[in-house]
């Protein structure tokens, strides 16, 4: 398995090439309703699914800048959101300590 080209489809039509973004939106919607996913699911939740569990994982960001296609880390770092688990807290010594 080789690496993607830049225009090579995410999404693959029955014949192979891209399917047209009406499409993606409509498979992306069924999936979600049949998974019992409530709200406005779109294409782009997959976008910063990938991202956020990448930055999870400790990936550099500007690993994921660069596989996002974005022009700076700015643009990458609105993916870097608070999550309930996080907190700097986590950081500071315990009372024992």
């Amino acid at each position: 398995m080789g690496y993607a080209k830049h225009d090579d489809p995410v999404f693959v039509s029955g014949k192979g090439g891209h399917l047209c973004r009406s499409m993606v939106f409509h498979i992306v919607k069924n999936a979600a309703t049949r998974a019992e996913i409530e709200g406005n699911v779109s294409p782009h939740w997959l976008r910063h699914s990938h991202a956020s569990h990448s930055l999870d994982r400790g990936a550099p960001i500007h690993l994921l800048q660069k596989t996002l296609g974005h022009s700076s880390v700015a643009i990458t770092e609105m993916y870097l959101h608070a999550r309930p688990t996080d907190s700097s807290g986590l950081y500071l010594p315990d009372d024992d300590e």
